[in-house]
């Protein structure tokens, strides 16, 4: 009962985190897009019909996922640096034109070149 309980509010806790972040436009008389605005909303909500404040009518748009966590910009720009790459075992090199790559990070020659 104790392992059910634990796993329970794991996943109520995972499904607080995890929350998708909605775009809304107020549908503007001439039909084109309005004002827009930022909704946290769970994926069970049913999508917002008007807005919360003014009682405008809206409708959701469609945009890129924003991606968070593990998986975010900001995490891979820590996990791809240069300190890091050397500390995994790998060699950067960064193309410096005419066919010359050089070394920016790990072990191996200063640069190389496609002649």
């Amino acid at each position: 009962m104790m392992w059910g309980t634990a796993l329970a509010c794991r996943n109520a806790l995972r499904l607080e985190i995890i929350v998708p972040l909605y775009v809304y436009e107020i549908v503007a008389e001439s039909e084109e897009g309005g004002e827009t605005f930022e909704v946290l909303q769970s994926y069970n909500d049913p999508p917002l019909t008007h807005h919360p404040d003014s009682g405008l009518p809206v409708r959701r748009v469609l945009t890129t996922a924003t991606v968070t966590g593990r998986w975010a910009d900001s995490k891979s720009a820590a996990l791809l640096s240069d300190k890091n790459l050397s500390a995994k075992g790998f060699t950067k090199y960064v193309n410096m034109g005419n066919g010359k790559y050089e070394k920016q990070a790990g072990k191996g020659p200063d640069v190389i070149s496609r002649e």
